[in-house]
């Protein structure tokens, strides 16, 4: 992301150390001060961290105030369409769930605690931060919302069913005594209307509203360089609100963390380099492979932890294993960002000369 392009040259072209700085900070407040945890906490509705939510929406709302809504049904109409809608699918619904679910296996066989939790973040297609990653790496914006609207409906539609077949029934073939799953699909919908319906009429509505009022190129060279750089602020204050959150068990059980820690490197690695080959081998160009590859390997650990909080409790292991979800998620997709451009150079030289 060049500083021309961000308007804040500092903050844009050392990013990684910000995010990282972010963590650390939320870790030692939440360690130093374990009452930052509990004051956090009581600002919340039912499952939904104000503070959180907050971030999250703002953190959001700009990257889509830059899609071009107006040219949704050319871009979905568009030749490749199809492959792209195809492949998502499988990769999210498909492939995705039942990576999680094998690597939670294999990690964490003797944890049921952890390995359900971690199962119910395999199995949140992401409909948040990916926006932000696909937006740090230059992706393609409209399919980016696309896709996380079409991965909204799903989890709306199949979430329940997936975490009843995935924990209940198959763990119990596997392991012998599965655990009964109830998760409401109001619970889905809201968390989904939250991070994603919010942000994402926000946007809709601010770009028809100005591209009328005040014409495309005020919208395009005044406002955005001013509202885009607002994303990357929302970001690292939710990254340390976040992380404030389990700050003092972060530090106090390392262990605990290290072991949630590696089927989530490996399944979010895994996810997006297969992602990236199969859209690649396809023919797509470098924007739509990387809108393609960050919604299949990202999650929402917004509905993960609300999940895991409402079935098993806000003290459960579960609930902690889906908190160490954007722990491992967000140094990893930054990194993954910088592997997209790498990418870039090596596969689509041509196509960005």
């Amino acid at each position: 992301m060049s500083s021309s392009k961000s308007g804040l040259p500092i903050l844009s072209r050392f990013l990684t150390l910000w995010i990282f700085l972010a963590m650390i900070v939320g870790i030692g407040l939440g360690y130093v001060f374990p009452g930052v945890a509990d004051l956090l906490g009581q600002m919340s509705i039912g499952t939904t961290s104000i503070p959180i939510a907050l971030g999250l929406i703002w953190m959001m709302y700009p990257p889509l105030a830059k899609v071009r809504y107006e040219e949704l049904k050319k871009i979905v109409t568009a030749k490749g369409s199809k492959v792209m809608l195809t492949e998502s699918l499988i990769l999210n619904y498909l492939v995705g769930p039942f990576l999680m679910f094998v690597l939670a296996w294999i990690f964490l066989a003797p944890f049921p605690e952890f390995r359900n939790g971690i199962i119910l973040v395999g199995l949140a297609r992401c409909i948040a931060m990916v926006i932000v990653w696909n937006d740090l790496a230059e992706g393609d914006n409209e399919w980016a919302a696309i896709l996380v609207a079409l991965n909204s409906v799903f989890q709306i539609a199949f979430y329940s069913i997936y975490a009843y077949f995935y924990i209940t029934l198959v763990s119990s073939w596997i392991g012998g005594a599965g655990t009964v799953v109830q998760i409401s699909l109001i619970d889905i919908a809201t968390s989904v209307l939250i991070y994603l319906g919010i942000p994402f009429f926000g946007g809709m509505f601010t770009r028809f509203y100005f591209l009328k009022s005040k014409g495309r190129e005020w919208y395009d060279k005044v406002l955005m360089p001013k509202l885009g750089p607002t994303s990357l602020f929302a970001l690292l204050f939710t990254i340390i609100v976040m992380f404030s959150l389990k700050g003092e068990y972060i530090v106090t059980l390392p262990m605990d963390v290290a072991m949630i820690a590696m089927p989530l490197l490996l399944y979010f690695v895994i996810m997006f380099l297969l992602s990236f080959l199969i859209g690649h081998r396809s023919g797509l160009d470098y924007k739509r492979v990387t809108a393609l590859s960050f919604t299949a390997a990202s999650n929402n650990f917004e509905l993960a932890i609300a999940v895991a909080v409402s079935v098993f409790g806000l003290a459960s292991k579960e609930a902690f294993a889906t908190v160490i979800g954007p722990l491992i998620e967000v140094p990893v997709m930054i990194s993954l960002v910088n592997v997209a451009f790498w990418f870039r150079k090596r596969l689509y030289k041509l196509q960005f000369k």
